[in-house]
């Protein structure tokens, strides 16, 4: 950033000035609530949120430093208000890959395209030939947790992931939601929430390499609080 477009020492002290006021407004809603799912806390969560952002995004910018410390950014999801004793439940789950090594991926296709000729006794489409067809052809051999845990194999590269759990009354119907699985998906009846992501590593400077630092692993079941 150009030194024109920093903000100024005013801009950062005033946002600093902004978290402590969000943080007793938090503090204060945590105080007098009264219930798990009041909304008060949810905003002021959300507002201490917002402000900590800020405030890290100009610190930042102004003096090329960092806070200690991170707000999950869960304000996307409202307080749980899905039925108390749900009949049903659906894990929706997100694993980003990029594909690192497509001639690992082709060769690792093809082998499992081979052994399926030699089961078969006879020709098979050439369908390992191609990144799509690669794809279809592990994914449709071994499960996603098997694929998850031998990804490099697959010359996969692991990017973000998410696990959702959805409560509700009673299961769909047979076949209900097949045509868009993914779709009216309520976000007040998510239960819990898990991610993984790098954007959750801890930031290691040269000069810190001699300490140990946490996997870039973010487990976060929802509060309902917020």
């Amino acid at each position: 950033m150009s030194d024109a477009a920093q903000p100024t020492a005013a801009e950062v002290r005033a946002a600093a000035e902004a978290v402590k006021t969000a943080l007793d407004r938090h503090l204060a809603a945590v105080e007098r609530r009264s219930g798990e799912d009041d909304p008060a806390v949810f905003e002021a969560f959300n507002q201490l949120a917002a402000a900590a952002e800020v405030y890290d995004e100009l610190l930042y910018d102004r003096y090329d430093e960092v806070t200690p410390f991170e707000i999950p950014g869960s304000e996307e999801l409202p307080p749980y208000a899905g039925p108390e004793e749900p009949n049903a439940i659906s894990v929706l789950i997100r694993r980003d890959y990029a594909v690192a090594e497509p001639q690992r991926l082709l060769a690792q296709a093809q082998r499992v395209e081979a052994a399926e000729y030699e089961a078969a006794g006879g020709l098979t489409e050439d369908a390992a030939g191609t990144v799509p067809g690669a794809l279809g052809i592990l994914f449709g051999e071994f499960e996603p947790d098997e694929i998850a845990s031998r990804h490099k194999e697959f010359g996969l590269e692991e990017g973000d992931s998410t696990l959702w759990v959805t409560a509700a009354d009673e299961a769909p119907e047979a076949g209900e939601w097949l045509e868009a699985p993914f779709d009216h998906v309520d976000p007040q009846s998510v239960v819990c929430r898990f991610d993984v992501s790098a954007v959750f590593d801890d930031d290691v400077s040269d000069e810190d390499d001699d300490l140990e630092f946490v996997e870039d692993e973010e487990l976060e079941p929802l509060d309902t609080e917020k």
